[in-house]
C-alpha cells in the first residue's frame, strides 16, 4: 500500500532558499527605515481572544464573518489566529499599561491568517508589517507615515505605485452619511448582490468596496462621503493633502476608498499597483482614533498602516531589484583525512579573525575536481586548498577562482593577512 504524499495546506506557502534573499533584503531596508523614523519593535501573539477581533474589526466585516481561523479551547474560551495585527497592538498597549500619557511609535511583523480563496498575491497565511503611531492627534503623523512608505519604494527601487487617499470623517459624521447610504441603496435593493444585501443594514459602507462588475453602476451613483465630512475632519484631510503636495508626493483622492475594517476614521490611504491582478494594494492604512477606547482603554488617537510582504516582494522582482544571493568569499578545499580534520579547525580560527568574510568548508568529501566544481557553484572568489603535504609544511594554497591567476602557497599563520589582501585585488 502506497503512502499518500503530504502536501502543504492550500494557500500556505513555503519560502524557499532561492526566494528568501528578496525577503531578507526587504527586511533589512524596512528595519533600517523604521529605526530612522524612531519606531520600535513590538511582538504580539499570533493567537488572541476571538472577541478582540469582533470588537475591533467589526461583526459585519468579511474578515470576521467568513475568513477567521477560530477554534474553541473550552466551553467559555474561543481563540483566533490573528487576521491582522493592529487589534493586537492596541490590546498590548492597553494590557501592558503603555497608554499613560504615551506617544508610541511601534511596529510588528509576522504571519497573519485569513481563510480566503487563494489567488495571485492572496494567501491564507501571509506576512505583514504593521506600523502604528499611538497618541498623535494631528495630521502631521498621517503625513509622516505616508512619506515613510514613499521613501521605502525609492529605497527598494519600486516605481509605478499610485497613492489613493480618502477621509472617512468621525463616527458621528459617518452615521449621518450611513443613513443617506442606506436610503440610497434601499432604493436600488433589486440590483444588490447577496453580499450587499447582507451588508445594507450592518455595514453599508462596505458596499462601496464591492468588486462585483454588475454592482459598479449603482455604486458609482451613491452619495460621496467626502461631501458629508464634519468641519474638523475636512480641515484634517485638507492639511494632509496640502502637505503631501508641498512634499512632492503625488496622490489621487478616491471617495470610494473605505477600507475593510470598521475601526478606521478620518484619513485612509492605499498604495496600489497598475497590475490587472485583483489584489493590487501593497500597503494600506489610516486613522483609528476610536479603536483603543472601543477595546476598553483610555480614548487615544492612533494611525498606522499594514504592508503585505509577498506583494512588495513581487514588485521588487518585477522591477528587477532583487539582490543576488550572497556568495562565499573563500571556499576551503581539503584533500586527505588529516587535512580535512585540520581544515575544520582552521576555518573556525579564520572566522574568528576575519568575521566580515564568508567561509564555506567543503563537506562530504570528493576529489579535487569535485570540490572545485562545488567552489565554483557557490560563487566563491577564492579557494583555500589544504592537503596533507601542505599541512606538513604548515602552509595552504590560495587560488583565485574568477580570474586566471596562479595558485600561491601561504604559511598558515599569514592567512588572516594574505586572504583579505588578495581578495581586495580580485
Amino acid at each position: 500500500m502506497s503512502v499518500q504524499q503530504l502536501a502543504a495546506v492550500r494557500g500556505m506557502n513555503d519560502v524557499l532558499p532561492a526566494d528568501i534573499g528578496a525577503w531578507q533584503h526587504l527586511e533589512r531596508v524596512m528595519h533600517g527605515l523604521l529605526s530612522a523614523y524612531g519606531y520600535e519593535e513590538l511582538r504580539v501573539p499570533i493567537v488572541e481572544q476571538t472577541g478582540l477581533f469582533k470588537r475591533a474589526i467589526g461583526e459585519f466585516t468579511d474578515i470576521v464573518e467568513k475568513e477567521m481561523y477560530t477554534f474553541a479551547v473550552s466551553d467559555r474560551e474561543s481563540l483566533t489566529l490573528r487576521p491582522e495585527a493592529t487589534a493586537g497592538v492596541a490590546r498590548a498597549a492597553i494590557t501592558n499599561g503603555l497608554l499613560r500619557g504615551a506617544r508610541l511609535k511601534l511596529w510588528t511583523y509576522g504571519p497573519m491568517f485569513r481563510h480566503e480563496a487563494p489567488q495571485a498575491d492572496r494567501y491564507r497565511q501571509f506576512y505583514q508589517y504593521s506600523v502604528e503611531a499611538i497618541g498623535f492627534p494631528g495630521p502631521d503623523i498621517d503625513i509622516e507615515l505616508i512619506a515613510m512608505t514613499a521613501r521605502l519604494w525609492k529605497l527598494l527601487g519600486i516605481g509605478g505605485l499610485t497613492l489613493k487617499l480618502n477621509s472617512l470623517g468621525t463616527p458621528e459624521s459617518r452615521r449621518v452619511y450611513r443613513d443617506k447610504l442606506v436610503a440610497y441603496f434601499t432604493q436600488h435593493a433589486a440590483v444588490l448582490d447577496a453580499d450587499s444585501q447582507r451588508r445594507l443594514h450592518g455595514n453599508p459602507l462596505r458596499i462601496l468596496d464591492s468588486k462585483n462588475p454588475a454592482m459598479q453602476a449603482v455604486v458609482s451613483g451613491a452619495p460621496l462621503l467626502t461631501e458629508h465630512l464634519d468641519a474638523e475632519s475636512r480641515e484634517h484631510f485638507d492639511a494632509v493633502c496640502a502637505t503631501l503636495t508641498a512634499m512632492g508626493i503625488d496622490y489621487v483622492i478616491d471617495p470610494r476608498l473605505v477600507r475593510g475594517l470598521d475601526y478606521y476614521s478620518r484619513t485612509v490611504f492605499e498604495w496600489v499597483t497598475g497590475s490587472a491582478v485583483a489584489q493590487n494594494a501593497v500597503c494600506s492604512g489610516g486613522r483609528y482614533d476610536g479603536l483603543i477606547a472601543q477595546l476598553g482603554g483610555t480614548a487615544t488617537p492612533a494611525v498606522g498602516f499594514a504592508m503585505g510582504v509577498e506583494r512588495v516582494v513581487r514588485q521588487m522582482r518585477e522591477a528587477g531589484n532583487v539582490p543576488p544571493p550572497p556568495s562565499a568569499d573563500v571556499y576551503v578545499i581539503a584533500s586527505g583525512e588529516r587535512a580535512s580534520r585540520a581544515g575544520l579547525a582552521l576555518v573556525e580560527r579564520l572566522r574568528d579573525e576575519l568575521p566580515a568574510l564568508r567561509f564555506e568548508m567543503n563537506q562530504g568529501g570528493g576529489n579535487f575536481k569535485a570540490q572545485f566544481r562545488r567552489a565554483d557553484r557557490c560563487g566563491a572568489r577564492l579557494a583555500l586548498i589544504l592537503g596533507d603535504d601542505e599541512l606538513e609544511r604548515g602552509a595552504a594554497a590560495l587560488k583565485p577562482l574568477r580570474q586566471e591567476l596562479a595558485q600561491a602557497e601561504v604559511p598558515l599563520n599569514e592567512l588572516p593577512v594574505r586572504i583579505p589582501a588578495l581578495l581586495n585585488t580580485l
